[in-house]
C-alpha cells in the first residue's frame, strides 16, 4: 500500500475499441476509468495517480493489414512504428482527461498476451490495485473467448477491481467492446 503521504497508485488495463479501433478506447476501458474517477479518485485529486497500461497484442503472422507475401524489411519498420503511434494516441485520451482534472498519470505500452503482460506488470510496478473492465461475457462466450478481468482476478498480485460495463452499452454481440 502507498506510504503515508504517498498517492494511492491505481493500475488501470487500458485496450482499443474492437468496434471503432485506435485510438478509441474500448467501452470497458472507458467505463473503469470513469468507474475509477467518480468512485475512487472524486475530487482527491492530488490522493491518486493511475498508472495506465495498454497492451498490443500482435498479430499471428506479424502483418496487420498487409499481404505477407509482399512484405519488405521496410514494411516491418513501418508497422512497428504504426502501431506505436496508434498506442500512444489511445493512452492520450485517458492521460489528456487525467491532466485536465488535476490527477498524476504515468501510461505506457507493451506487447504480448494482456493477460500474462498486466499480472506481469502488476509484479514489476506494485501498484496499490489494479483496475480493469469487463464485458461480462457469459460463461458459454468466456469459454471460447476467456477473459483478462477474470485472469487478472484470479492471477495478479495485487487487490483487483473488475467494472461489468453497463447493460446499455453492450453492442449488438457482446464480445465487441
Amino acid at each position: 500500500m502507498a506510504a503515508e503521504g504517498e498517492p494511492t497508485r491505481i493500475m488501470v488495463a487500458v485496450s482499443e475499441s474492437t468496434i471503432k479501433g485506435y485510438p478509441h478506447p474500448s467501452i470497458s476501458s472507458r467505463g473503469a476509468f470513469e468507474w475509477t474517477l467518480k468512485k475512487i479518485v472524486r475530487s482527491n485529486t492530488s490522493g491518486f495517480k493511475l498508472l495506465f497500461l495498454h497492451v498490443q497484442v500482435p498479430d499471428e503472422d506479424g502483418f496487420d493489414d498487409m499481404d505477407s507475401i509482399f512484405a519488405s524489411p521496410e514494411d516491418f519498420a513501418s508497422m512497428k512504428h504504426r502501431n506505436k503511434i496508434r498506442g500512444l494516441h489511445l493512452l492520450e485520451f485517458f492521460f489528456k482527461h487525467c491532466h485536465d482534472i488535476g490527477v498524476a498519470c504515468e501510461a505506457w505500452i507493451k506487447k504480448g498476451d494482456p493477460k500474462e503482460v498486466i499480472c506481469h506488470e502488476v509484479n514489476r510496478v506494485r501498484p496499490d490495485f489494479l483496475v480493469v473492465g469487463s464485458r461480462g461475457l457469459g460463461p458459454f462466450q468466456r469459454v471460447f473467448v476467456g477473459t483478462v478481468s477474470e485472469f487478472c482476478v484470479k492471477h495478479a498480485e495485487c487487490p483487483v477491481i473488475a467494472i461489468k460495463r453497463s447493460a446499455s452499452e453492450t453492442p449488438q454481440d457482446p464480445v465487441d467492446d
